[in-house]
């Protein structure tokens, strides 16, 4: 009964020995197995069972890409202007058994080295160039970080300059020149809105000038022609009574005509003195002289 007692508590321990060296490896991480203090391998995704008492994990490292911020460092520029920068990496663990023998705290090993990056590219340029060349100093900082860290198994995908903070001094100096910047933009435009404002009032008065020569000479025109159409219009109307008083003085001229013949016959007998009517005259003499009028008429 002893050794029953004694074989199930066996079972038991070595049941709990064989539990507690069960690992299981989430996505997106690796563990990294030492054998009696040596490499012996780095367990991926799944399931997986260490030796007890031989095996160890010794770190559990995680593959997604990180972010680390670090705090502002002190730089100076080429024109001997001390300003605080901080920055912004982007890594990402691309080989665990380097990044866990490769080097000791290997962020901090990362944050002097951006530090020092940092000032050798800063001491290059002037603070104009450091205030308006972020990108290049961030691809530069990238090329020379990913190099540096590629045997500690460490990728540097990005570098970010976070901030800039020059001296207080070159900030106010920075806003008066702004300012005055912006007022000079705001006078330009004003004096171009100014100028154009008076260039469309021009051309509106030179449209305007336009059009009312136009109507004037058109309303002259129209006049003129009025004018002309009145004058035949008169002359066509003059011209008409004219021709109906010429035809009308002309019959009375054939009736005293035929009356003149009668007259004629009549002397044809043995009368001796022949009175003619004074009229008869008198309506050829005007006959004759309106036929005339009408020649030069049509003339």
């Amino acid at each position: 009964m002893d050794g029953l007692f004694i074989f199930i508590g066996l079972a038991v321990i070595l049941l709990i020995v064989i539990i507690r060296n069960i690992r299981i490896i989430p996505q997106a991480h690796t563990a990294i197995i030492e054998r009696l203090g040596a490499y012996q391998a780095t367990w991926n995704v799944g399931f997986h069972v260490k030796v007890p008492f031989i095996d160890r994990i010794v770190k559990t490292v995680s593959m997604k890409e990180q972010v680390v911020d670090f705090e502002p460092q002190p730089v100076i520029t080429k024109d001997n202007v001390t300003m605080q920068i901080d920055t912004v990496i982007f890594y990402q663990i691309t080989d665990p058994k380097l990044f866990v023998y490769g080097v000791d705290r290997p962020l901090s090993a990362i944050e002097n080295l951006t530090a020092t990056t940092l000032r050798n590219i800063i001491g290059d340029l002037e603070l104009d160039e450091t205030l308006t060349s972020r990108d290049t100093i961030n691809t530069k900082m990238r090329a020379i970080l990913d190099e540096a860290t590629d045997p500690w198994g460490i990728k540097v995908n990005r570098v970010e300059l976070k901030n800039i903070i020059p001296p207080k001094q070159i900030r106010d100096a920075m806003e008066r020149q702004m300012k005055a910047e912006r007022e000079r933009r705001e006078l330009i435009l004003k004096a171009e809105g100014e100028k154009k404002s008076a260039i469309l009032v021009a051309e509106g008065e030179k449209e305007a000038a336009i059009l009312k020569a136009d109507a004037i000479k058109e309303s002259r025109i129209r006049e003129a022609e009025g004018e002309a159409e009145a004058i035949l219009s008169v002359q066509t109307a003059t011209a008409e009574g004219l021709k109906k008083l010429c035809e009308a003085v002309s019959s009375d001229a054939v009736v005293a005509l035929k009356g003149f013949e009668s007259l004629e016959k009549v002397a044809d007998g043995k009368a001796t003195k022949i009175i003619i009517p004074s009229d008869i005259q008198g309506v050829a003499g005007l006959a004759t002289s309106i036929k005339e009028l009408l020649s030069k008429t049509d003339e």
